[in-house]
């Protein structure tokens, strides 16, 4: 595991062409992990596999999130965005701690474990639901026609709070081969790489609905959108309140 500010040894780490119709997945999604991690770091491609792993499970909405303070090391991530880099920072502004490494995994917008152990995750996964019954509570439908995306949204009622409404624009598996740094001669494949934010709106209980022209969302590689309601703000992400995901192709 290696940690921001402190480097410690490395042991750990187009568009659907049919009428408008929900997109709605096989079970009610149980959660939302977050993978940050960098091509870069030596101990983050055994959390990268394990990522993609996680990602077959259908109740569960898995993004990966490469980051770009390990670039120095001798590699610069070719995935990476200082957006992704803020996000998790602002994860540990909002718990109160210092806690940013790679590989990190945040489950559910809550609580932070290692990337590579699959025990943690699934603990985390049940500990969030357990002590948060807004997680994921709220039903998201997703649309994807010819031209456009949309989503809607029930109304909860008051006392929901203050939320964020996100499209997340990602490419489902992405290889790339490192020539450099820690992970020189490897080719390791990224599962659902978040390539583009798009923020649809603020929610707080209503019922509410986003259309998105598909000029917002086709990317080059870009095959699937997930859709996240979050409770905090950009600075200072809370809780996932909701999500869906969707292919594209």
């Amino acid at each position: 595991m290696r940690r921001l500010g402190v480097v410690l040894p490395m042991a750990l780490a187009i568009l659907a062409s049919a009428p408008a119709v929900p997109i709605a997945g096989p079970v009610e999604p149980r959660g939302v992990v977050e993978l940050f991690t960098s091509q870069g770091c030596s101990s983050c491609p055994s959390a990268d596999k394990l990522a993609a792993e996680l990602a077959r499970d259908p109740s569960l909405i898995v993004m990966t999130l490469p980051i770009d303070y390990w670039d120095y090391l001798g590699w610069k991530d070719t995935l990476a965005k200082p957006r992704h880099t803020a996000r998790q920072r602002g994860y540990a502004h909002a718990r109160g701690d210092r806690e940013v490494y790679t590989p990190q995994v945040v489950v559910n917008g809550k609580m932070h474990v290692l990337g590579s152990d699959r025990g943690a995750i699934e603990r985390a996964l049940a500990a969030t639901r357990a002590e948060d019954k807004a997680i994921l509570s709220v039903p998201v439908q997703l649309t994807i026609a010819r031209d456009r995306l949309s989503v809607m949204l029930p109304a909860r009622g008051e006392g929901i709070g203050n939320s964020e409404v996100w499209l997340c624009v990602l490419s489902r598996a992405v290889p790339v081969k490192i020539g450099r740094g820690e992970n020189r001669g490897r080719t390791v494949t990224y599962a659902n790489v978040i390539r583009r934010w798009v923020k649809l709106g603020d929610w707080s209980g209503a019922a509410r609905s986003f259309t998105v022209p598909s000029a917002e969302f086709a990317d080059d590689g870009a095959d699937g959108v997930a859709i996240l309601v979050q409770a905090g703000s950009i600075e200072q992400p809370g809780p996932m309140l909701g999500a869906a995901v969707a292919s594209l192709h």
